[in-house]
């Protein structure tokens, strides 16, 4: 009995080095096999032409920002318009009392007409002595001085046309009328309150279309450009607004400083905008987008491939060793700023590169890797499915 067990634990130890060996044998080749190919997903990148144009901060103001003053002073009777509501040219906005006025009107009619009766005396008067000068019944200077008294009641009705006209001018400014198009502002008196002549502020009109862009672009973003802005070299302005979107309407320079500002070194720029809709507003910041022309022979490509090292951005692009394997190679660049959310690169690539845009993180130069265009799915983890299933 002890001898078959002595046989059944021999037989069970020479299983048990057999399992043993084998194992030992399979370890022993994994660390000689070769590194798993890395599936990355890349973008065959080409050539294409991107603008050149910068950005900038900047506010809105209307064209023409109008005062609204009296031209002559008394009691505000009527405010004859609605704050905040369009307003025409010529349009009535507010009534002085007109009374005192039009007494001033009736006074300078009756000095007028006074004149007048003057006048007719006068010349009468020198029509007489004129025969008595022929018969010489009267001197030479008595009839010189009619004369002149004629002459002088002349021109002293001038003096009272004009004045005349001065009173019912003051008449006519009594109802306040506005100068320009545009959006009315608030009312700063009441109803009642006494005025000032060319002092007193009544309200404001913001013309509203055509609408003006004040922004300002650095000698850094100047050069970029290709050097001092004008509205011969600025081909586009659109206005991106704070939600993100782009004001429908472009815009047309129509001021640049003609010097640098010392104190920002800046150019000060304008654009104008036609705003029908009125849906920009004086104040407003929104984003100029200046474009001067178009950049060719250029590469723009996702965010997220572009890596910074310590010698600057860099990328993996997918090619082949050597030995004709597909491995992990590092491109540096040059980059040209920001086109939408894509990178745009001057130098660094060329027609045809595979750019690998995922799995970057587990990428080290000259590592093996199996591309698949962006989008598909990874032709290697297909593969090892089949076999799985297989």
């Amino acid at each position: 009995m002890a001898k078959k067990i002595t046989n059944h634990s021999n037989t069970l130890l020479a299983l048990m080095l057999t399992v043993l060996v084998t194992a030992c044998g399979q370890q022993k080749q994994e660390p000689g096999a070769a590194m798993p190919a890395l599936p990355v997903s890349v973008v065959e990148v080409q050539p294409t032409s991107v603008p050149i144009r910068a950005e900038a901060v900047a506010q809105t103001e209307g064209a023409k920002e109008v005062e609204v003053r009296p031209r002559v002073g008394g009691i505000l009777l009527k405010k004859l318009f609605q704050e905040g509501e369009p307003i025409k040219t010529g349009q009535v906005m507010f009534q002085i009392d007109p009374v005192p006025f039009q007494i001033a009107v009736q006074q300078a009619e009756a000095q007028l007409a006074q004149q007048k009766a003057r006048i007719v005396q006068t010349q009468r008067e020198a029509d007489r002595l004129k025969g008595l000068l022929d018969t010489q019944s009267i001197s030479q200077r008595e009839y010189d001085n009619a004369v002149s008294d004629n002459a002088v009641a002349t021109a002293t009705l001038l003096q009272y046309e004009a004045l005349l006209r001065e009173a019912k001018l003051n008449l006519s400014y009594t109802s306040v009328t506005a100068p320009t198009s545009g959006i009315a502002g608030r009312f700063q008196f009441s109803e009642g309150a006494l005025v000032s002549a060319n002092t007193s502020l009544l309200t404001t009109i913001v013309q509203l279309s055509p609408i003006w862009v004040r922004f300002s672009l650095s000698d850094s973003e100047l050069s970029a450009l290709g050097g001092q802005l004008t509205s011969q070299n600025v081909k586009n302005i659109q206005l991106v607004l704070s939600d993100g979107t782009e004001f429908p309407e472009s815009g047309k320079l129509n001021f640049s400083a003609s010097e640098i500002d010392p104190a920002l070194g800046t150019q000060q720029l304008r654009a104008v905008f036609e705003n029908g809709s009125r849906s920009l507003l004086p104040g407003q910041f929104v984003r100029a987008r200046v474009t001067t022309g178009t950049r060719d022979g250029v590469f723009v490509i996702p965010q997220t491939a572009v890596l910074t090292g310590d010698q600057g951005k860099f990328v993996y692009v997918a090619e082949k060793d050597a030995s004709g394997k597909e491995v992990a190679a590092v491109r540096s660049i040059q980059e040209g700023g920001w086109e939408g959310k894509n990178w745009v690169i001057l130098a660094g690539l060329k027609a045809g590169d595979k750019l690998i845009v995922d799995n970057l993180i587990k990428i080290r130069p000259g590592a093996p890797v199996a591309s698949h265009p962006f989008g598909a799915p990874p032709a290697a983890a297909n593969q090892a499915s089949a076999k799985t299933k297989a």
